[in-house]
């Protein structure tokens, strides 16, 4: 018989009095590490991190355990110390959000709980939660029809895949017709749907065109998906979605928006007229951790109806038997294609409660407006050129005369020193630094500093008798 005692489980009347020790060598672990890492990501690259990481690590599986508290203190160290943080200023190269300290506490409560969303009896009050979460935020989107519904996702790529799927069970093979602009899922699941490729239209000036898409429309056999985009991922463009629903009425073809970035700009008095026509869409995807600051994953699909959702009905005996759905037991299989899935649910009710529409507004107007503002010390800075002023919080910029080169030797050098996290994106025929604002505590001077970070690294690549080393620069 065994003479030792099970570790504490996180849940029951118990759990919670064995998370508090854990929680703050967890939270003592955090601030070491990113006190370690000192800046918005590790110094050093791959070959630095990796090595470090895994020293911390070895041995994954030891003979005897090291105990929960070493373990905890070792890895999450470890993990801190080798992040790329989104809550640091300069870490701005994807739509990868800073979550709020809030969303992550209620994620918290999810784990402890560990509801599993595929059967009542696993998840009796967050299945309730859920349905209240989706039917609300789908209203946000389709205010004027009187059953709209959403379900949750791991993301716009899950989201998108299933407006696919849904077009295909309602029309057959459809013919998926989107801009370049459009996000590489929407390829992607036209391949595991075995459905025809997808014909991509130009879009030189970053947006879907209205006559390229009135062509296709006209050109090619029904039925049609078109899609759109309510924020790109390369400039953060909004295609002109009324105008793209008009043409989908006129050749009868459905529309998908893809409102993975954008879409929470609804909850933004100032801002929503971006998206005026999204309610006319047959199926809006919404990804809340990206500017909804929630932990991933926290994404949604919504359909004008209810009904619409029927062909993701699955039968499975163990887990939603007739008579047990006939009793009155809810059938959670119809709101995913996933089985297990965690109660995502829960983080973000939490955040829209605790904020309310006037706290969510002034989040997203915040991170707007620090973006209109790199973008205004871009175009006052000598040396640095602007894309184009911000649509939504995605500023493009590089040296002015640079090469393309020149602009990926510059961000790998601020990469490796551990100094500035930007992405990259070609457009207009150059290659561009990419800024994606989603921290709304950034300060003009955390903006200015990063600018300071590019053109020093920049002075020093273009400068011959200059040789930058990693630790040329202080942070």
């Amino acid at each position: 018989m065994p003479t030792t005692t099970p570790p504490p489980l996180a849940g029951g009347t118990t759990g919670p009095a064995a998370l508090r020790p854990l929680l703050d060598t967890v939270l003592t672990a955090l601030h070491e590490g990113a006190t370690l890492r000192d800046g918005p990501l590790p110094a050093g690259g791959p070959d630095t991190v990796a090595p470090r990481t895994r020293a911390a690590a070895h041995p994954l599986i030891p003979d005897h355990g090291t105990g929960p508290h070493h373990a905890l203190a070792t890895l999450v160290t470890a993990l801190a110390a080798g992040a790329a943080d989104p809550a640091h200023p300069h870490c701005t190269a994807h739509l990868h959000t800073p979550p709020l300290a809030l969303a992550a506490a209620a994620d918290l409560a999810a784990s402890a709980l560990n509801p599993s969303m595929d059967s009542w009896d696993q998840a009796p009050a967050a299945s309730a939660l859920e349905a209240d979460l989706t039917t609300t935020l789908a209203a946000e989107i389709y205010p004027h029809t009187p059953s709209p519904d959403a379900v949750i996702t791991t993301g716009g790529t899950e989201a998108n895949q299933l407006a696919l799927l849904l077009a295909r069970e309602r029309h057959g093979p459809v013919q998926t017709i989107c801009g370049a602009n459009a996000h590489h899922s929407i390829a992607r699941a036209a391949w595991l749907l075995g459905l025809p490729t997808p014909i991509t239209l130009p879009t030189p000036h970053g947006t879907l065109d209205p006559t390229a898409l009135t062509n296709a429309l006209t050109e090619h056999p029904r039925p049609h998906l078109v899609v759109a985009t309510a924020g790109t991922t390369d400039t953060g463009a909004i295609d002109p979605l009324d105008t793209i629903a008009d043409l989908c009425t006129t050749h009868g073809a459905e529309l998908h928006i893809d409102a993975a970035y954008g879409g929470p700009l609804l909850l933004s008095p100032t801002h929503r007229t971006l998206l005026h026509g999204l309610h006319r869409a047959h199926s809006v995807t919404l990804d809340l951790h990206k500017l909804g600051w929630q932990p991933a994953s926290a994404g949604l699909l919504a359909v004008p109806d209810h009904h619409h959702l029927t062909p993701l009905h699955h039968h499975a005996p163990y887990l939603n038997a007739g008579d047990d759905t006939e009793a009155g037991l809810p059938d959670l299989l119809g709101r995913s294609l996933r089985t297990t899935r965690r109660p995502d649910a829960l983080k973000i009710a939490v955040t829209l409660h605790a904020l309310g529409r006037d706290g969510l507004a002034d989040l997203i107007d915040r991170t707007i407006t620090t973006a209109h503002h790199l973008a205004d010390l871009i175009t006052t800075t000598p040396g640095l050129d602007l894309y184009q002023r911000p649509t939504i919080s995605t500023v493009l910029f590089r040296p002015t005369g640079a090469t393309d080169h020149t602009v990926a030797t510059i961000r790998r050098t601020l990469l490796n020193r551990g100094h500035a996290v930007l992405g990259r994106t070609h457009t207009a025929g150059h290659l561009w630094f990419k800024a994606t604002l989603l921290n709304p505590h950034t300060t003009p001077h955390d903006l200015r500093t990063l600018l300071d970070l590019v053109t020093h690294a920049t002075t020093e690549l273009l400068t011959p008798t200059t040789h930058p080393t990693e630790s040329d620069t202080p942070r």
